[in-house]
This record gives structure tokens, C-alpha cells and sequence, in this order.
């Protein structure tokens, strides 16, 4: 039978050579919030895939919460940028950058001077996170966002949207899942505010959504994709509360109404219902992205249900960066080294051989 998963298609009139996304993963090799050279050559190792999207990048640094991590507000991190880009357009690949501002997620030893943890209300989240300077620590108490800094924040969103488009990256993608501050705003656990962009599951929305139409409005609406987990407590949010189906579901239909070229939705076997992801598929036009523990066989099956347009792998692509050739020869896939996943070198990041260099070996 002809594979789906290995045949050219179409996302917002360009083409991909297949339909297999590189999805999203923290690698923190990116020393002083700048892409260099080492993460452009992880880039480029994995630019088979149709669609690249890179790491969380932060478009400010107030989101700078993980250590290392990239940002892009600034000329040193747009040419950084602009290098991985060349870098996977050379491969003949195409990319999406991340805007992931990190919120109440952090601590004030991974931020830049100046920056200060913000949040859409003064409580912390459980658990903790590694520092380089101090090990692990607590989460702080975040300062609730006041109106002005919402819209500064919106404002950085749009200059980092433009800078990447500047700097040769095909789209650019609002995560609004897994805990960090758009999605802190969806959810009634981390945002209890009394303004307007708190309480009602359409105030909690207010956010993103504005995020979503300043953004397009400066670079298009075609260029502009959102990634989103619902019922996911990922970073201390409430899953699984009542109405949570509907406020979500109203989201996908405010999105679609905004003509964005993707949604990106995690949905691992088990995490979100599949009436839910059917229901996605029914009411956004654009094109959809499913992630979430996906092997070859499943992603082939949802493709041929038409229940997706693209199928994310993201832990695979760490230690196979040739990752489309391994499925598509049914090759064994290589293991990763989990110490390694967020260590500052080389090491267990760009030094996985392909396939082709192992077989040679």
C-alpha cells in the first residue's frame, strides 16, 4: 500500500516533501538565549522531516523560565535564527518557530537582568525547575500581569513574529499548550482574574486569541500556526474540569474563524478523547497537526481516516535525525541518551549518526 506519511503535500501553499513534523522539544543548547551554530547544525540534520518547529524561543525576556533556552527579540538571536533557517532551507526542508513565553514557569536565576517571572495571576506552580547557577528551585510566586503589561507582551509576540519572518522562517507558532502563558490564561487554575481576561471560559480566551490577531495581522494569518493541549495538567494546570470539552472546542472554532495555516494538537492515545480529536478535525479548515506517541503504523492509520493532515514524532527525531529514512525502511530506531537531553554540548544532541553513516560503520 502507498504511504500517506511519505508523500509530498501542501501547508499554506508551499510544499512539503512529506508529511512528518519534527515537533517541538526544549534542548537548551542555546548559551546566552542565542541559536549558534551547534543548533543550526541539529537543524539541518533533521530538515527531512516536511516541517521543522523548533524549540520553545521566547519573545521576550520576562519568557525566558528554562535555562539556555532561545529567545528571538533581539538582531544577535534574528541571526542566529536566520542561520538555522538557511540551514534547513538548503536541506530542502521547511520551518516553523515556536513563540513559547514561558510565564510563571521559571525562576528569576534563568532570567536576564532586568526580566521578572510574570503571570496572568500572583500564584505559583507546584514543583520545581533546574537552575545552572543554583541547582533546583521552587517555583516563585509570579507578579500578576497588569493591562499595560499584556499588551507590551502582546507587542513583543508581534516584534519576534516579524523578526522571524525577516530572518527567512516559513511560519510561526503560538504555543498556547503544556503550561506556559498562553495557556496559563486558558485555564481556571493558574488564571483567576477578575478583569477582563479572567472568569469566563471567553475572558480566559481573550489572550491567545488577541495573540493570534496581532500576530497575524503583522505577518498573515498564512503564516501563523497555534499548538494546544487540552486536558493536559502539564505545569500545575486543572484537566479534565467541567466544561473543559466546550470551552475547548470553542477555541478551535474561534481559530478557525481566523484562517491560521495549522493547528498543532497533542493527543496522546489516552489524553484527549477521540470524539474530540474528530470534532477538531470537523471544525478547523486549516491544516491539522496530531502529536503524541506516534509510530509509523498509527500515524498512517489516522492520515488514511483523514482524522489529520500531518503527524508530529518528537522524541524519536532526538536520536534519529534522519528519522523520515529510518520509517520509511522500516530501519530500528537508535535510543537516545536521556542525560544528555538538556546538557550544553554536543554530546547526545548533534553527534546521532544516520542511518546511512551507521550502516557504513
Amino acid at each position: 500500500m502507498k504511504s500517506i506519511l511519505h508523500a509530498p503535500t501542501r501547508l499554506a501553499g508551499l510544499t512539503l516533501r512529506n508529511r512528518i513534523v519534527m515537533a517541538p522539544m526544549t534542548r537548551s543548547r542555546a548559551l546566552g538565549n542565542v541559536p549558534g551554530e551547534l543548533v543550526a547544525t541539529y537543524y539541518r540534520q533533521r530538515a527531512s522531516a516536511g516541517l521543522v518547529i523548533t524549540e520553545g524561543t521566547s519573545p521576550s525576556p520576562n519568557g525566558l523560565g528554562y535555562s539556555r533556552i532561545p529567545g528571538l527579540f533581539n538582531a544577535e538571536q534574528a541571526r542566529g535564527w536566520a542561520a538555522v533557517a538557511q540551514a534547513v532551507h538548503e536541506e530542502g526542508g521547511r520551518i516553523s518557530i515556536q513563540l513559547m513565553h514561558s510565564g510563571r514557569i521559571g525562576h528569576p536565576a534563568n532570567l536576564p537582568p532586568g526580566a521578572e517571572l510574570l503571570g496572568p495571576s500572583g500564584i505559583a506552580a507546584a514543583g520545581q525547575i533546574w537552575t545552572d547557577s543554583q541547582g533546583m528551585q521552587d517555583h516563585p510566586v509570579p507578579r500578576a500581569m497588569t493591562a499595560a503589561d499584556i499588551q507590551a507582551t502582546r507587542d513583543e509576540y508581534v516584534r519576534s513574529a516579524i523578526l522571524a519572518r525577516e530572518s527567512g522562517l516559513d511560519f510561526v507558532e503560538i504555543h498556547a499548550a503544556n503550561g506556559y502563558l498562553a495557556a496559563q490564561f486558558l485555564n481556571p487554575r493558574s488564571n483567576q482574574r477578575d478583569d477582563r481576561y479572567g472568569g469566563s471560559a471567553e475572558n480566559r480566551r481573550r489572550f491567545l486569541l488577541e495573540l493570534v490577531d496581532a500576530v497575524a495581522g503583522a505577518i498573515g494569518p498564512a503564516h501563523v500556526g497555534v499548538r494546544v493541549s487540552p486536558f493536559n495538567a502539564f505545569n500545575d494546570l486543572a484537566a479534565n474540569y467541567d466544561g473543559e470539552r466546550e470551552e475547548y472546542l470553542a477555541l478551535v472554532d474561534a481559530l478557525a474563524e481566523r484562517g491560521i495555516a495549522y493547528l498543532s494538537l497533542i493527543a496522546a492515545p489516552g489524553a484527549v478523547p477521540d470524539d474530540v480529536v474528530d470534532e477538531t478535525r470537523r471544525r478547523f479548515a486549516g491544516s491539522l497537526i496530531l502529536a503524541g506517541d506516534y509510530d509509523a503504523v498509527r500515524a498512517e492509520t489516522d492520515l488514511a481516516a483523514g482524522r489529520a493532515d500531518l503527524i508530529a514524532f518528537g522524541r524519536p527525531f532526538i536520536a534519529n535525525p534522519d528519522l523520515p529514512a529510518r520509517l520509511a525502511a522500516k530501519a530500528p530506531l537508535a535510543e537516545m541518551q536521556a542525560d544528555k537531553l538538556y546538557t550544553p554540548g554536543p554530546e547526545g544532541y548533534a553527534d546521532y549518526p544516520a542511518l546511512s553513516e551507521t550502516a557504513a560503520a
